[in-house]
């Protein structure tokens, strides 16, 4: 990984390294280092989410161009069309953006509870499809009714046959009066045989939470023909996991549903003409080459859909369906970017200022004070191993009291030092005890986020995300790096990793500022973050380039002060309120003429977010 710290792999020509950072590639390619300066110039500390539209846009024209390019290539009759599922990324600023760049392709949005379906009915623009899945009520179906009447697109996918009954009482509510009934269409979650891949497997197979069997297809089939809802009837739906790494499911999972479609189609349901594939579309997460998550590239995925669909649809003498796709991840995921600033390295006291060696030492830290000095690569195995031997030996000796305390740290500090020197001299050599030793070196980086709140799944699946420095990428990062987040909870830590090892720069953060990226968070991080310790969404800002290339800040969310936080919790912010002041007030401790002075400073604290600052040696705030 080293400098580049993999963004070949996982990047795709969205970000680049030029003049030791990282810069965006679009327009005038500003650096993230540039784009976080500006932002904190405005006075706006700690964490910031950075959004930028142009890479949802290039995700959702990349989809439909690669469909329609199939498409062309197989001549295939159907269409292709594609939803966003909300439960992906609900935030304003990402919906908002998602649906002004996606106007010309007639994009839509899928709902999975009431508060979706509401989004969607206000964001989607009429015409443009919205599908609705999950368990649904009787006050969400008709919700969806509604939304018919307005005249937009709506299709409610049945998840089992007691909602197919309470869309047959629901619209028996609505149109018993009407000369031409107006309703949503009608689509039917299939429960698959086939099965997907990895952690999210259980999305498809006999034990999924969602869809029909086919016995209960039947019913469901049989009661639509009874109460002439047939003509509604119009997509099959089927979904068997996110973030699926391998190809070979998704077509084992196509022939099983492109056969009951045709079954369905040849049964009578003249008005079906639609498949809708669910999501799934993998998104590469990782930085070496050795453990890429996914095995196949958009053009295969494509291909298969469409070429397998046509081959049935051919075999069946049926015609070729519309073909959907509710792909979120791989349409939100690579927006977002995490920027947080380094606030303490928690080894760099094993340095050589920290030592505190006596006029006369043990003679054993003396020989580990010759050790380290006359350290060079004809002698460095030798004396490492020496060097780990005294320390053994010094630590029996503390332990039966024969040196002191300052001993102690001495030996710790030089045997850092001779293992550190060691594996630069050695580093040719990549011995399994050379990594054993960097691992156990490893620098902790403390970076002002909460991985519960931003990473979720990292924390909750150990899903690794793309993380780098944004700068200083012109000198090779030598510290073996595990990252602490600032909440109170030892899972808020990101471990070196032998496997996957992140390298950082040995920067002092006390004379220059040093921020960490974390790349790909646009999908399911900011829904899925949890107010751990009350640390709560980061300051968010989009990114826009006008049209002579030059970009500007739009939309900037600070993020939520403290009394807010209390606020979301249901605790009474003017209850919290009085009783500090009164507290302050009725302390004997405190002055008159100071008590104002407290409660001043007391509220201009709370009016901050709850993420840390510290006061640089130049009096720059992080």
């Amino acid at each position: 990984m080293n400098r580049n710290y993999g963004i070949d792999i996982w990047g795709d020509d969205n970000f680049i390294i030029k003049s030791s950072t990282v810069r965006v590639n679009y327009q005038c390619q500003p650096s993230l280092l540039e784009i976080t300066q500006n932002i904190r110039k405005q006075g706006y500390k700690g964490p910031v989410l950075v959004r930028f539209p142009h890479l949802i846009k290039k995700q959702i024209s990349t989809l439909y161009s690669e469909f329609n390019r199939a498409r062309k290539e197989f001549e295939y009759k159907g269409s292709f069309q594609a939803v966003f599922p909300l439960k992906v990324n609900q935030f304003p600023n990402f919906v908002n953006a998602l649906m002004d760049v996606s106007k010309e392709y007639n994009y839509g949005l899928e709902a999975g509870s009431k508060a979706e379906l509401l989004i969607a009915i206000t964001h989607t623009p009429l015409g443009s499809p919205i599908t609705v899945n999950g368990f649904k009520d009787k006050e969400m179906i008709s919700l969806c009714f509604i939304a018919s009447n307005m005249g937009h697109n709506l299709t409610i996918t049945i998840e089992g046959v007691g909602e197919l009954e309470t869309i047959i009482e629901v619209n028996n509510e609505f149109n018993k009066d009407s000369k031409k009934a107006i309703r949503p269409k009608i689509g039917v979650r299939i429960r698959l045989h086939s099965t997907g891949i990895g952690t999210w497997a259980k999305s498809g197979g006999y034990s999924s939470k969602f869809g029909l069997t086919s016995t209960e297809l039947l019913e469901a089939y049989d009661l639509m023909e009874k109460h002439n809802l047939l003509e509604e009837l119009w997509m099959i739906h089927f979904h068997i996991g996110s973030q699926m790494s391998e190809i070979a499911p998704l077509k084992k999972a196509l022939r099983e549903v492109g056969n009951i479609y045709a079954d369905l189609k040849n049964r009578g349901a003249y008005a079906l003409n639609a498949i809708n594939i669910g999501g799934g579309l993998a998104v590469e997460y990782s930085q070496h080459a050795h453990s890429k998550e996914i095995n196949y590239e958009l053009s295969e995925f494509a291909n298969d859909v469409v070429f397998l669909i046509k081959e049935i649809a051919k075999n069946k003498g049926i015609e070729e369906p519309d073909i959907f796709t509710e792909s979120g991840r791989f349409i939100a995921s690579s927006h977002s970017v995490l920027i947080a600033p380094v606030l303490e390295l928690f080894s760099q006291d094993y340095h050589e200022k920290s030592l505190r060696l006596k006029e006369s030492n043990p003679p054993l830290i003396s020989e580990l004070y010759d050790l380290w000095r006359e350290l060079n690569p004809s002698n460095a195995q030798e004396y490492l191993h020496d060097a780990l031997d005294h320390m053994e030996s010094l630590l029996t000796l503390f332990d039966l009291g024969y040196i002191d305390l300052e001993d102690r740290s001495n030996t710790e500090i030089l045997v850092h030092l001779i293992i550190k020197k060691s594996i630069i001299l050695l580093q040719s050599e990549g011995t399994q005890e050379l990594t054993k030793l960097q691992n156990k070196i490893q620098e902790r980086y403390l970076v002002n986020f909460s991985a519960f709140q931003s990473l979720p799944d990292f924390w909750g699946l150990q899903q690794h995300f793309p993380m780098m420095p944004i700068d200083k990428l012109d000198i090779e990062p030598t510290n073996p790096a595990t990252l602490w987040d600032i909440t109170c909870d030892s899972d808020g830590e990101i471990t070196f990793d032998d496997n996957l090892p992140l390298y950082l720069h040995d920067v002092d953060v006390t004379k220059e500022e040093y921020f960490l990226a974390f790349f790909l968070t646009g999908a399911y991080q900011e829904v899925l973050g949890m107010n751990h310790n009350l640390f709560t969404h980061p300051t968010e800002v989009v990114v826009h380039f006008d049209k002579k290339g030059n970009y500007y800040l739009d939309k900037l969310i600070e993020s939520q002060n403290i009394m807010d936080v209390l606020g979301d919790m249901n605790y009474d912010k003017s209850s919290l309120d009085k009783t500090l002041k009164q507290q302050i007030e009725a302390s004997e401790r405190i002055s008159k003429d100071k008590k104002s002075d407290l409660l001043g400073k007391l509220y201009l604290y709370l009016s901050e977010n709850s993420y840390l600052k510290t006061i640089q040696a130049n009096n720059e705030e992080q």
